[in-house]
């Protein structure tokens, strides 16, 4: 089994400042649906001429939510040149480090890869320092996909990518991200209760500063359960498991925050609310304060939830 360097670095593994675009396309993607479990064509059949409407306006209420907190909201409004139902879910194409460096993603359906707007990264400049852009994005020439905080779940204050494997996380991209961001990889299968493989690991985990959400469940391999947990269990996180059942309802698709004064939340579906039990709300409140919102469109059109919609800005500010 490896052994995981469990050295924190000098980082906060939640930030302040969130990237989240506005949909203005919004709908059922059919070249996604093929490797993601979670969209419901019956849905989309059924409200397909409202899908735009209803997810604006889960979209703003989620909005309203965020800013009653204190966070720092950096809100950009899709574009309607090209098709874009996905672009919602922002925290696929990029992420931002606190080492001022910025990593743009291979993406696998082609109608996902006009959601990278190089106008966003320099309106963003403006307020903070970007030292370096790495673009993994030529990997898709070779069909060779990493969807980000999506396809990775990051423990940066030790520097862990946690990454189920899939059509959409690559190995060879993962050792591009670790090699160039100095990160180690905990990389593992996961399959759903129909033993399908599950397309993103932020669905079935979430890893917070002292405490991570995981679904150990849909680990089949029994060694690679245990390397997941033991690294939790070495990076100091008290584990809140979910079945695969919660997975379903999202549950697994969290992501804390904190605002400008320190104070931490985490953010969730009202489905992923729902479906948590008494015992693990109460444990997850020992952490952070929950917020949680209706986003049952967002979730059922694009197989995403409160976490897809929210991209960290951990980059210096000016």
């Amino acid at each position: 089994m490896r052994t995981i360097s469990t050295t924190a670095h000098i980082q906060p593994q939640s930030t302040a400042r969130i990237m989240m675009i506005r949909p203005v396309q919004f709908g059922f993607n059919a070249e996604t649906a093929g490797s993601n479990e979670f969209q419901q064509k019956e849905l989309a059949a059924q409200t397909h001429d409202l899908a735009q409407e209803k997810a604006r306006e889960e979209f703003d209420l989620m909005i309203s939510q965020l800013q009653l907190t204190g966070l720092d909201l950096h809100i950009f409004e899709d574009t309607d040149d090209v098709y874009k139902p996905d672009a919602v879910f922002s925290n696929n194409w990029v992420s931002f480090h606190q080492s001022g460096k910025v990593v743009l993603y291979p993406m696998m359906a082609e109608n996902r890869r006009a959601e990278r707007r190089m106008d966003i990264i320099e309106t963003l400049k403006k307020d903070f320092l970007v030292e370096e852009i790495i673009d993994l994005t030529h990997f898709e020439k070779e069909g060779k996909f990493l969807e980000g905080t999506g396809s990775m779940v990051l423990d940066r204050r030790y520097k862990i990518a946690y990454a189920c494997l899939s059509p959409r996380t690559h190995p060879e991209v993962l050792d591009a991200f670790a090699e160039a961001m100095g990160y180690e990889l905990v990389t593992f299968s996961a399959s759903d209760e129909n033993d399908k493989p599950v397309y993103h690991t932020n669905v079935l985990m979430c890893v917070g500063d002292i405490f991570a959400i995981v679904c150990l469940e849909a680990i089949k391999n029994p060694d690679e359960r245990q390397l997941v947990r033991a690294a939790l269990e070495e990076t100091n996180k008290y584990i809140v498991e979910i079945s695969l059942e919660q997975v379903r309802h999202f549950a697994g698709n969290m992501l804390m925050v904190r605002n400008l004064k320190g104070n931490k939340f985490l953010m969730m579906s009202t489905q992923a609310f729902d479906s948590l039990t008494e015992i693990q709300r109460k444990s997850l409140l020992d952490y952070a304060r929950i917020i949680h919102t209706d986003l049952s469109i967002i979730e059922g059109y694009g197989g995403g939830s409160a976490r897809c919609m929210m991209t960290e800005i951990h980059l210096p500010l000016r």
